[in-house]
């Protein structure tokens, strides 16, 4: 069967258009970089290198300057033309992989302390990963940054990020307060406050909003 490049694969290449990467290297770097926009396993990590040199877009050596030799990635030529290629092709559609989301969609199978639950973890989660970035961008104020003169595209990207973690931190503050509301996770159908929530939506108006107190929002756990 013939190699494919997949997104993972691209990823991996413009991380060697960097700069030449051991396989722990590159793994730690991607685990870094690209965790909140394209996670992937690390066995997977470890496999795309091997299939990049395959295709003849990257290339491969021995590094023996320190006590320990590795084997140590780089791109070539081809590689680099192929990253080109990639970034003019069409972009996948977006997916959004979030557990406690699916728990809640069903959560008529089980308690309302079941789905808190959910909420609670989700919120954890999120929390670490928003005080995570809020503190990085703190390290590139003190000039952290590992590729400085990407720290454009970097910042940019962190904007995305920390505004999504923010309104999904939003999000769980009101799903909270509506499953307050409910005696169970059953059978409740088209409430009256069920349908002021629809006809929101329907109008395409933020049904968050509408709920969102006006005084200042409390500090988020963990934060500064």
């Amino acid at each position: 069967m013939p190699e494919t490049m997949t997104t993972s694969t691209y990823a991996v290449l413009a991380l060697l258009d960097l700069q030449p990467w051991s396989a722990y290297d590159l793994t730690q770097q991607a685990q870094r970089s690209l965790r909140y926009a394209w996670p992937r396993s690390e066995r997977l990590l470890y496999s795309e290198p091997k299939k990049l040199v395959r295709l003849g877009y990257a290339a491969t050596y021995t590094d023996t300057s320190s006590r320990r030799s590795r084997n140590v990635y780089e791109i070539t030529e081809a590689g680099r033309d192929a990253l080109r290629d990639w970034g003019d092709a069409r972009t996948q559609a977006p997916q959004i992989e979030i557990e406690a989301l699916l728990r809640l969609l069903f959560a008529d199978h089980g308690s309302l302390e079941d789905v808190q639950r959910a909420l609670d973890e989700l919120e954890a989660d999120i929390g670490e990963h928003h005080q995570a970035i809020v503190e990085l961008m703190g390290s590139y104020l003190d000039g952290g940054h590992p590729f400085p003169q990407r720290t454009h595209l970097s910042v940019l990207f962190a904007t995305f990020q920390i505004e999504l973690f923010k309104a999904i931190e939003g999000w769980i503050d009101f799903a909270r307060a509506e499953i307050d509301q409910w005696p169970t996770t059953e059978d409740l159908g088209m409430t009256e406050r069920t349908e002021a929530l629809t006809r929101l939506l329907a109008h395409d108006e933020s049904a968050v909003d509408e709920r969102r107190p006006a005084s200042p929002q409390q500090p988020r756990p963990g934060s500064v």
